[in-house]
This record gives C-alpha cells, structure tokens and sequence, in this order.
C-alpha cells in the first residue's frame, strides 16, 4: 500500500494521541458537530493554528454580514484555494441555511451571482485577495454603493483571513473529506 508522504507527517490527532494543548478546542468541535472533522484532527498538530483558526472563524460568525452573505465570503475564498473540503463543508452549510441551488453552484463555478448585492460580495472578496487588500476607490464605493458598510469591508477581510488560514492547512495536511460531507463533496 503507498502510503503519501503528508499522511506520516499530518497524523490524524484523537482526544488522546493529540497535544494537550489542542484537545479543548478539539472537544468544543465534536461537542458542536458531533464528531472529530479530518481536518481538526489534522489541525491539532499545531494547537495555536487550530485554536487560532476557530476563534476567527467563530469571530466572522458575529460580524454584521447575514448568513449567506457570509458564506459567500467562505466559499468565494474557499473555491480560490483549493479546498475540497471548505468546499462540501460550506456547500452543506449554504444549504442549511436555506440558500438556493443556483447559488451553491455559480459559488462553486465561480460565476456570477443572479443577486446583485451578493455578487458585489463576491467580487469584492475577489478583488480584495487580488490586491492583497488594496482595493482602489472604486472598487470600495462600489461595494457600499450595494448598501454595504465600511465595517462590513474589514469584515471580509476578517472572513478572508480566517479561511484563507483554514483552506491552506487543509491543502498542506491533505485533509480527506469526512464521510459525513461527501453528499456535499
């Protein structure tokens, strides 16, 4: 059996087999889920990324952009990366928040959003990893011109980070994708 080099290197961490220091936010994640997600296992390698990427995330979950709004950041970030599983996992996500299909899926084939004000998200969110932020005037005017605010424009940086955090460890670990997203794989 070929074994990858990253599945010696990127152990799959338990309660029991991970750093001390993981095992809180590892059990704060099946107490939420209900089981121990790949990746986390993955994560827990290093506990401050693993501490360091639910605390922001959770963080983004707060901020004064709506659900699906949100979840466009996610997968807008999500889908640029690489990450096949960010992409089930907030596949899953959008759908249980009652988002359409046609939006999953212009999401996951980057294309444009039938909603205006989304795909003013979207491209925005692009716009800022393209420029590492620096997005000229326009491009911000246009954002708030779609009724968003300027604390909303840091919120996506906030989003951003967080799961550009998240996507890149997931593709340097090779994280499988859990049985319970493959549906949404």
């Amino acid at each position: 059996m070929l074994v990858h080099l990253e599945e010696m290197l990127f152990a799959d961490h338990t309660l029991e087999t991970a750093p001390e220091a993981a095992r809180r936010s590892m059990k704060a994640t099946i107490d939420h889920l209900g089981y121990l997600p790949s990746p986390v296992a993955r994560l827990a390698a290093s506990p401050q990324l693993l501490d360091g990427f639910l605390r922001l995330s959770t963080m983004f979950e707060t901020t004064s952009l709506e659900p699906v709004a949100r979840e466009v950041v996610v997968m807008t970030v999500a889908v640029r990366n690489g990450c096949h599983v960010c992409i089930a996992m907030h596949t899953a996500k959008l759908g249980g928040i009652g988002a359409d299909a046609e939006l999953v899926a212009a999401l996951r084939d980057q294309r444009p959003l039938a909603d205006e004000k989304l795909e003013a998200l979207r491209t925005f969110t692009i716009e800022v990893l393209a420029t590492a932020g620096g997005v000229d005037d326009v491009v911000l005017k246009e954002f708030l011109g779609h009724g968003y605010t300027t604390q909303q424009a840091l919120e996506v940086v906030l989003g951003i980070g967080a799961y550009t955090l998240s996507t890149f460890a997931n593709r340097m670990t090779k994280a499988p994708l859990d049985y319970q997203l493959a549906a949404f794989a």
